[in-house]
């Protein structure tokens, strides 16, 4: 115990036998139930008749486990604390952490802890979730075989991961045992810590208890392009030692093999109802406590919620269930009649990016029961509606690789869906359905919110924003999914009671960005300070992180001048304002412009010395250029003036801006080429390079069908055609990741290159901030078509002026770099310390890892200050040799 922590301060006197005091109410576990549960009966127990205790066997307070996997994204485990701090200091409860209960005493009602402690109680609440399975496969106990259920799992599993990097100077190979959504997770969490991974599936399919057969087979193929490989039909039989003794090979039934360095095995949940099974409580016959629909046991002074519980004859491991039944016990304790309503198992889940929804009766087992399949293999997409024998009804669905229409669709359940039904799965092109929810639909299954409560926020609670609807109802304060579906039902009570929904930039632009940019560009304003004056909620407003660099993209293509020029060097991102992208370490990488990935072997002998000299970390980007990393940022200017005085531009990988034109080698070199793809590369890198946009942009342009430069993965991607040029717009990648579509076939280059210039000024011109293209042209006006007739048709009759934006922008180019280096008043932003601008920062430090430099770990740190470690370079790579 920790005597300095408030949750586990000495237990106060007992007010329990006092007839006027609180009665006791003992909760054992501390997961997201007994939270819920804390958190719901404070809130309704204005007279204080319960004083409640939880007995936690984590040494932590209560955390989202279902967001363990972001804890390997950077997030820490204090970020997964649910609920607010205050809630543990109320003088009504008491949080004691990291002492398991151990026993049951129901005669004398009290509970005994690992710590020999003693808790009486008038109402106990057994809320001790489950354990993870660990299938009886030989060779489970060995070294690398982890589970996946608790943040001490994942912290391990990370631990472990890491070693082996080291250990063995290569990617990781991990295994992950189970295909459910357990075992999606942890596939994404070995990715996120930079191991390969393979899923063994025992069933056809994965997520087969959520999904049917054909959105199985989509999901594979999502998994497989995110470099996951997936095993299905597959028994593992043994885990096999390497030769340290730890995890080194699967064997499986049909004689296969799979070498590997860690293991996660995921297979399901076990209940955890030892101590209800110990105290004589009846046990489900899968285990679990059993319990009626008011979470009752046979005892009627103990309780169950959760997925300890085995309610209406199964033990359900979702946590809307389990919030569900902690407001039943909290309702019955506080003498009100709630019963459990029933499972809402519908389940969402997004893996890196991939979508996968189910609701209701996925597999379409209601007799008579109908079922509506669209499918786009080429997209990744596969949907499916299941519906009353009169295709009425909805009865639930499956959404693989779109789930957008989730949050719309769960809440009908149910219910008649008005028009066809086939409308609800076609893509947005084909014209958006509305749907108009009934007050009683249930929006946030998680804290049980209807439409009705949401729009009663705004109506009857004065709400008026997102966060402010959130406080008031908790409608999307669990999983979040249905977000989406608050906002647009909360923006549409605004708007019906007249309400003008404000799109202000911050709180000192009260415009979007699309207006500011129009009211610049039309006013011919140059600087911040006239914006400000002009357009701002305080003409002597500073402006802030937000509204400032917006500023600086909209003055770069309206009044175009260097990015460190006067009053804008003060408006940039840390990134822009050296002109370099800031890594973990405090130093910074440096990546040259390579137009369409073709350079020299000049070209590369220039960067390879360069990188040599001043001891950088290379690698080979995605855009095909080279990145070179550890360089300090007084080092900037002389790696700068090597490459400039080679050729070489800055490649703008610091920018909301063009990045890279991606191209094959086209029709020069390949046999299926058709038009020189790498020749309008190059052309359009330099047309577009410096160009400053919402967010960044990526082109490619492939030579032929067989798309080798992956150009529908590009906010503007063009493939050859024996005729032109097919053009596609909105490919991204990143959190959301989406196909670009068809605005044009078989242009001709001319057509092709002045299409292109349109719609990239037309996005710049329009687009919120940090607004990709994909979402852009979903928020168009007319969407896709919207966005063609104003490129191709000039449906909007400014087609002549985005010409001639662009036509300014080419012309007033220069090399950011370049120019920086001719220029000595701001060379001097470039100094490790404002008062000593000649020390390096003594704070890097750096080991050898596959013969090049990487930062040091703090582990490697301190093993070299006290000696017992390898050697650390402190102070950067290298210094510069060559003048």
């Amino acid at each position: 115990m920790d005597a300095n922590d408030p949750t586990d301060r000495p237990a106060p006197p007992d007010l329990t036998s006092s007839p006027q005091g609180p009665r006791q109410l003992l909760v054992v576990g501390g997961g997201m139930v007994a939270q819920r549960l804390v958190e719901a009966l404070r809130a309704r127990d204005a007279a204080g008749a319960w004083r409640v205790t939880v007995l936690a066997e984590e040494p932590r307070a209560p955390y989202d486990r279902v967001a363990l996997t972001s804890y390997f994204s950077g997030r820490r485990a204090s970020d997964l604390a649910l609920g607010d701090e205050s809630l543990w200091a109320d003088p009504l409860v008491r949080l004691v952490r990291g002492d398991a209960a151990v026993g049951i005493d129901r005669e004398s009602q009290t509970v005994t802890t690992a710590s020999g402690r003693s808790w009486r109680y008038d109402h106990l609440v057994l809320a001790t979730g489950s354990s993870a399975s660990m299938p009886p496969i030989p060779g489970n106990d060995l070294p690398g075989v982890f589970v996946y259920r608790t943040l001490d799992d994942v912290a391990a599993l990370r631990g472990w991961v890491e070693e082996q990097a080291q250990r063995w100077g290569r990617p990781v190979r991990g295994a992950v045992i189970g295909g459910g959504l357990l075992g999606l997770e942890a596939a994404g969490a070995l990715q996120a810590l930079g191991a390969r991974s393979t899923v063994i599936q025992f069933g056809s399919h994965l997520m087969s208890a959520q999904v049917d057969l054909g959105g199985g087979q989509a999901l594979r193929r999502l998994i497989n392009q995110l470099g996951v490989a997936v095993r299905v039909d597959t028994a593992t039989t043994h885990m096999r030692p390497n030769r340290q003794g730890a995890v080194g090979r699967l064997e499986f039934a049909d004689g296969g093999r799979l070498d590997v360095d860690v293991v996660v095995v995921a297979t399901g949940v076990t209940p955890r109802d030892e101590l209800a099974r110990a105290a004589g409580l009846d046990a489900g016959p899968r285990g679990g406590v059993v319990v009626d629909d008011t979470c009752l046991s046979a005892d009627p002074a103990i309780s169950a919620a959760g997925e300890v519980a085995c309610i209406q004859g199964a033990c359900i491991g979702l946590v809307a269930p389990g919030y569900a039944m902690a407001e039943v016990v909290v309702d019955r304790l506080l003498g009100g009649a709630a019963t459990f309503p029933g499972a809402d198992t519908a389940t969402k889940l997004k893996l890196a990016g991939v979508d996968v929804a189910s609701f209701g009766d996925a597999f379409a087992r209601t007799p008579g029961a109908l079922e509506i399949v669209w499918a786009d293999p080429v997209g990744g997409v596969y949907k499916k509606l299941v519906l009353s024998d009169d295709a009425r009804t909805l009865l639930g669905g499956v959404l693989v690789g779109d789930a957008s229409e989730y949050a719309s669709l769960r809440p009908m359940l149910g219910r008649e869906l008005p028009g066809d039904p086939a409308a609800y799965l076609l893509p947005q092109t084909s014209g958006e359905v509305r749907l108009e929810l009934p007050d009683d639909a249930t929006v946030c299954s998680c804290n049980n919110v209807t439409a009705g409560t949401i729009r009663a926020a705004v109506t009857d609670h004065d709400c008026t924003d997102l966060p402010g609807v959130k406080a008031c109802t908790k409608a999307g304060t669990s999983c979040g999914s249905c977000v989406p579906l608050v906002k647009k039902l909360m923006t549409a009570e605004l708007e019906k009671a007249g309400v003008t929904v404000s799109r202000a930039l911050c709180e000192h632009v009260d415009m979007s960005r699309a207006q500011l940019y129009d009211a610049v560009r039309v006013t011919g304003i140059t600087s911040f300070s006239e914006v400000m004056r002009r357009f701002g909620t305080r003409p002597d407003a500073r402006g802030c992180d937000v509204c400032k660099p917006v500023v600086a993209s909209i003055l770069a293509t309206t009044a175009p001048a260097h990015v460190l020029e006067g009053e804008r060097a003060t408006l940039q991102d840390t990134n822009d304002h050296v002109m370099a992208n800031l890594q973990k370490d405090g130093s910074y990488s440096v990546v040259p412009r390579i137009p369409g990935g073709e350079v020299t072997p000049e070209g590369l002998l220039a960067i390879g010395q360069v990188a040599l000299d001043y001891g950088l970390y290379t690698k080979i980007t995605g855009g095909q250029r080279i990145d070179m990393f550890g360089a300090r940022i007084d080092q900037l200017p002389g790696i700068w003036r090597r490459l400039v005085d080679a050729g070489f531009e800055s490649g703008h990988a610091y920018g909301k801006s063009l990045r890279t034109v991606k191209s094959c080698v086209g029709s020069a070199w390949c046999r299926f080429g058709v038009q020189d793809s790498a020749a309008l590369a190059v052309e359009l890198e330099l047309r577009y390079r410096g160009l400053r946009s919402p967010h960044k942009i990526k082109l490619g342009v492939s030579g032929c069908a067989r798309e080798c430069a992956e150009a529908r993965g590009k906010d503007v991607g063009i493939i050859a055609t024996d005729k032109g040029w097919n053009l596609y717009v909105g490919g991204n990648g990143g959190f959301t990741p989406r196909h670009a579509q068809l605005l044009a076939e078989d242009l001709d280059t001319e057509t092709l290159i002045r299409t292109v210039d349109r719609f990239l000024m037309y996005y710049v011109r329009t687009a919120d901030r940090l607004q990709r293209t994909a979402p852009w042209i979903d928020d168009v006006e007319g969407g896709l078509d919207g966005v063609r007739a104003v490129v191709l048709e000039d449906s909007l009759g400014i087609a002549a002026d985005l010409d001639a934006q662009m036509t300014q922008h080419v012309d007033t180019y220069e090399d950011e770099w370049g120019a920086t280096l001719d220029d000595p008043e701001k060379l001097l932003r470039f100094a490790s310390f404002v008062n000593a601008p000649t020390t390096p920062d003594p704070s890097l430090a750096y080991v050898e890892e596959r013969g090049q430099a990487r930062p040091a770990t703090a582990a490697e740190r301190a093993a070299h200050d006290d000696g017992t470690g390898g050697a650390v370079l402190v102070a950067g790579t290298t210094l510069a040799v060559r003048s």
